[in-house]
């Protein structure tokens, strides 16, 4: 796959919680695309994101910036930038970089999502 699809949908019972899912690759050809996204989307008040990592091939360092650069803005309005679903090559990056110490994981996209609902 080349390139970077971002797709964009709903989740929760009020449509509250924002699945973003990236599809190829986030690297400094394609992270433009997904900063945009996740700037327009904080700018509309949507601060309980799930990005959908089950169709990102890799995501090098400049990805993982995008991700962290709104993590205090995020949070500091009740929300959070969860990370479900990731391919098994973007999972040893997060675990070897230690980003389970700043991002919540899950396995399924339906625990990422419900994780927004105590």
């Amino acid at each position: 796959m080349e390139g970077l699809q971002i797709d964009v949908t709903h989740s929760g019972e009020d449509n509250e919680v924002t699945v973003v899912t990236p599809r190829g690759y986030i690297d400094t050809t394609t992270v433009e695309q997904l900063e945009k996204k996740l700037m327009e989307l904080v700018s509309l008040d949507q601060y309980k994101l799930v990005i959908d990592l089950n169709y990102t091939e890799y995501i090098n360092s400049s990805g993982w910036g995008v991700f962290l650069r709104d993590i205090k803005t995020i949070r500091e309005n009740d929300g959070d930038l969860i990370l479900s679903n990731m391919h098994p090559d973007v999972q040893t990056i997060f675990e070897t970089m230690e980003f389970s110490q700043i991002f919540k994981s899950f396995d399924s996209l339906e625990d990422a999502c419900s994780s927004f609902n105590p």
